[in-house]
């Protein structure tokens, strides 16, 4: 006998886990992550849809999924169960487009609410005439376009407690039909895969077959369509593939090929699905039975966990250590290039050039204002190419990195100039107004002319041994003591203002990474609420 565990601390323990799960987020684009991005999905589908509603409500119906591939004949086959055409059937393909659920009236309650399927919208009414339920409006997940229906029907002649689902092609053409079919399947405690005489040997249907297995749902299989004269030789084949498989014992039912079976999509025969059908019934009807068919998927989806949750954390991992690499090329190449600035900055690159020639004319062809525009402007230009070489390095070492492709590679940036520019004017007024300051301290008369003096200080951090002289007639305008304070005080703005422009620059690069919001957390988290699920198994 399989038993339920419903205890509320069981419960809370599959909730948290299940917050963890929809709060992975996989945006980087390395070789594992599609694979990782689907486990995550079908984690969320399987929980949301199933295990967390199933272990809050063990007394609910039953729900058979009835899954297969495109022209299998599903949607027949559920009409010839119930006894009336409840999901539409014909040869256009694919023919089941929005899935339909269809249970005893006296189970309506369970499914026109948010039980199970909560991402689904609520349609009442045959095809062509629905008519919304007093339901809330849900998207699918990750979705905020396109609204996904499921259409519930109710038959008496349905046994109370089963319910069926008649899901999209898993081969579909159209990939939500097959992401569609794919959720319903995991919300299924009876997966009832439906396959024919001419298809049964497809890699699709066998995927599902594998996966039931490997989650150890409750598995029915239906082998439809078989021609009357090889109806022997395709079952034993058929069932040959699965002994091979290990699903040797799975139940297996063969529905005959007959007139209904194609074109207009009529009924079939009572006695066509009576087997399917009485299995059915007893596992509805009998407690033992329906505990064992209900606690199986429930307990193989709860051992799935900790297999596929692992999984999932080291795919967070392994998008946390990319983001570390992509980001530690970003710290280095900036970290390098400030390093050479202040190597140039020591050698006197920014005395050259026009400022140079300024520095040679000052102060007789040239003015205070002239000379401190010049090596300001100097400044500027060996800031901007510090930037454009640190890009540099960053999309070289990014090219190597497969992570990088949700990021855009540095590219010119024309405002860059702009923006140096501007800091490099502030630093200069701040300069300027620790001069004045200085001057207006000095006891001496006359007093010397500040805009002078700012020239000669900002010469003097900036030009390297070339300005030596700078310094010398600093300290005779102002005084060996004024021009020793404004130096020091001097030299430490023109390193809070270096780090700041780099750094403000190399946050600009980083800040696309950052809003990916790719942390190391989650993989803790998401091991910590299966260890605490494992814990209160």
């Amino acid at each position: 006998m399989v038993t339920l565990d419903v205890r509320p601390q069981l419960l809370d323990a599959l909730s948290a886990l299940r917050d963890r799960v929809a709060s992975v987020r996989l945006p980087l684009p390395l070789p594992g992550a599609p694979r990782a991005r689907q486990t995550r999905a079908e984690l969320l589908a399987q929980l949301d849809d199933y295990l967390v509603p199933r272990l809050k409500a063990p007394e609910a119906p039953m729900l058979a999924v009835v899954g297969g591939s495109t022209g299998a004949g599903k949607s027949t086959l559920v009409n010839s169960l119930v006894g009336r055409q409840v999901s539409e059937a014909g040869v256009l393909r694919p023919t089941t487009r929005t899935p339909v659920l269809v249970c005893h009236p006296d189970d309506h309650h369970w499914f026109a609410g948010m039980r199970v399927l909560p991402e689904l919208m609520r349609v009442w009414a045959p095809p062509g005439e629905e008519e919304l339920l007093p339901a809330a409006r849900n998207t699918p997940r990750g979705n905020t376009h396109a609204t996904r229906e499921v259409r519930i029907e109710t038959v008496s002649t349905l046994p109370r407690g089963l319910a069926i689902l008649d899901a999209p092609d898993i081969d579909s053409l159209v990939v939500e039909n097959r992401t569609l079919a794919a959720e319903l399947i995991c919300a299924a405690d009876v997966w009832v895969m439906v396959t024919t005489a001419s298809r049964y040997a497809d890699a699709v249907p066998w995927h599902l077959l594998r996966t039931a297995k490997q989650y150890k749902a409750t598995l029915i299989t239906v082998l439809d369509r078989v021609p009357h004269q090889v109806l022997a030789e395709v079952s034993r084949q058929y069932g040959a593939l699965l002994n091979r498989a290990g699903l040797g014992d799975v139940p297996r039912f063969t529905v005959p090929e007959l007139p209904e079976s194609t074109g207009g999509g009529g009924l079939l025969p009572a006695s066509a699905v009576a087997p399917l059908l009485a299995w059915l019934t007893h596992h509805v009807q009998d407690p033992a039975a329906r505990q064992y068919a209900v606690g199986r998927t429930a307990l193989g989806a709860l051992d799935s966990l900790g297999r596929r949750m692992p999984e999932l954390a080291s795919a967070v991992a392994a998008q946390h250590a990319a983001a570390v690499r992509l980001t530690t090329a970003v710290e280095d190449a900036y970290r390098k290039e400030g390093k050479r600035v202040r190597n140039r900055l020591d050698h006197g690159a920014v005395l050259a050039g026009d400022a140079l020639t300024r520095w040679r004319g000052y102060p007789l062809d040239t003015s205070a204002d002239e000379l401190l525009d010049s090596l300001a402007e100097s400044l500027a230009a060996l800031l901007q190419c510090a930037v454009a070489a640190a890009d540099e390095r960053i999309a070289e070492a990014w090219r190597r990195e497969p992570a990088s492709g949700a990021v855009p590679l540095p590219a010119p940036d024309r405002e860059a100039a702009e923006r140096i520019g501007m800091a490099v004017r502030r630093w200069r007024r701040v300069l300027e107004e620790l001069a004045e300051d200085e001057v207006t301290r000095l006891d001496k008369q006359p007093a010397p002319d500040a805009d002078g003096v700012a020239a000669l200080l900002v010469a003097a951090l900036l030009g390297g041994k070339r300005a030596r002289p700078a310094g010398e007639k600093l300290a005779e305008r102002i005084g060996v003591q004024a021009a020793l304070r404004l130096r020091d005080r001097g030299g430490e703005l023109v390193g809070d203002h270096l780090d700041r422009v780099l750094r403000a620059e190399r946050d600009r690069r980083l800040a696309p990474l950052e809003a990916l919001e790719v942390t190391p957390e989650p993989q803790a988290e998401l091991i910590a609420a299966l260890s605490l699920l494992q814990k209160e198994r």
